[in-house]
């Protein structure tokens, strides 16, 4: 394990060799080893390693007999302590309230390394969801919601162009096209402001597409996906050889129980009646158990060395996923804030539209208009006077 996790967690600590005393068997942990230096019979060497005894002379083994209703001194000593760690889904974690507490690797940040370590059942609480699936799953769906956004975008597109044609359309029409005097100026210049802010608005469709529309679309769209499944093989196939290194410490566990018991049976056997038969298959007992304490201490080793690199694998990649999705939403609220920005612009250039009909609108007079179309269309200036007899 790196020296960071070391630090966090001594509990994940490789056991040295003076500390190989024990192991964990359903909610007990008991110790392989006598400490008692007066225990010959089961006490290892300086290295670690049960002492062979094939060729001790049977005076050596009479002084490990004790009297009768003892517990023989050739069986190691096995006390029950309190079990301070547990292990879901081959995975070790210690119990709560025990051993030092963790701290955060990423204290206040709400951290991705720091909350997904333990798995958790799917929706249908039929088959458990690794903490990496949950973040692995979180970037598929960020994914999805970004090709959704883009989708809502090309709606928005879609609303602009139907809009510009129509204002274009309308802008053609002749109704109210004979209006005349400074009414009628007004009147023209209003329909061709509905064209002005039909190309204003088309402009702004185009820059939708091009500005928001497309990167939200194209973002990590080549690679994305395949490097996700490298992420996911590569966690997976760690995860599966830590299952592989439990069943095996599982497998030497029960092989060391057997062996124990085996050699607890006939060293009984030696306490009854000594016999030159018997002294050779105490021998042989003790180095099978021997062997197995060994072989369970080096499948243990390789266990945790095997959940040491899968906790650095899944640090470095969390944070590889939290590198990624932190740059996804920033891009995200970029390419937003340019919708919000061409949309201001839009609304300014429509408000240049209808500035020049606001001007020929306060310019709009009654009495000239009155005249120029009384000179226009005048019968005639004579009145009519009364009829003489």
């Amino acid at each position: 394990m790196s020296s960071t996790a070391s630090k966090l967690d001594p509990d994940r600590q490789l056991p040295s060799s003076g500390q190989r005393s024990s192991c964990y068997h359903k909610g007990l942990k008991y110790l392989t080893n006598s400490p008692k230096k007066a225990d010959r019979c089961s006490s290892r060497t300086k290295n670690g390693k049960f002492p062979d005894t094939t060729n001790t002379p049977l005076r050596n083994l009479a002084l490990c007999r004790k009297p009768p209703g003892s517990v023989s001194p050739a069986k190691r000593q096995i006390n029950e302590v309190k079990e301070t760690k547990t292990t879901v889904n081959c995975v070790t974690f210690p119990l709560p309230g025990e051993g030092p507490e963790q701290q955060l690797l990423k204290p206040n940040e709400w951290s991705y390394c720091d909350y997904f370590w333990a798995d958790k059942k799917d929706p249908q609480g039929t088959t458990h969801v690794t903490g990496f699936e949950v973040l692995l799953q979180k970037q598929l769906k960020g994914k999805q919601l970004q090709k959704e956004m883009a989708e809502f975008i090309h709606e928005r597109i879609k609303i602009e162009e139907e809009y510009a044609k129509n204002l274009s359309k309308l802008s053609l029409s002749p109704l109210a096209a004979q209006e005349e005097g400074t009414l009628g100026e007004a009147w023209t210049q209003l329909k061709k402001s509905l064209h002005d802010e039909a190309e204003v608005h088309l402009k702004f469709s185009n820059k939708l597409h091009t500005e928001v529309e497309k990167p939200l679309l194209t973002f990590r769209c080549d690679n994305f996906k395949k490097d996700l499944k490298k992420y996911d093989h590569h966690i997976a196939d760690i995860r599966k050889q830590l299952a592989s290194r439990f069943a095996g410490v599982e497998k030497a566990r029960k092989a060391l129980a057997d062996r124990q018991k085996d050699l607890e049976v006939k060293t009984q056997q030696l306490e009854i009646k000594l016999s030159n038969k018997t002294e050779e298959d105490i021998k042989k007992a003790r180095r099978k158990s021997t062997q197995a304490g060994d072989d369970l201490m080096r499948s243990l080793d390789l266990y945790n060395q095997t959940q040491s690199k899968w906790f650095e694998e899944m640090v470095t990649t969390s944070m590889e996923l939290e590198k990624l999705e932190v740059e996804r939403v920033e891009w995200i609220q970029q390419h937003l804030r340019q919708y919000t920005t061409l949309r201001h612009e839009t609304d300014m250039f429509n408000q240049s539209t209808v500035e020049p009909v606001d001007q020929l609108l306060q310019n709009v007079d009654p009495a000239k208009d009155r005249e120029l179309w009384v000179k226009e269309n005048k019968t005639g200036e004579v009145r009519p006077v009364d009829l003489d007899i």
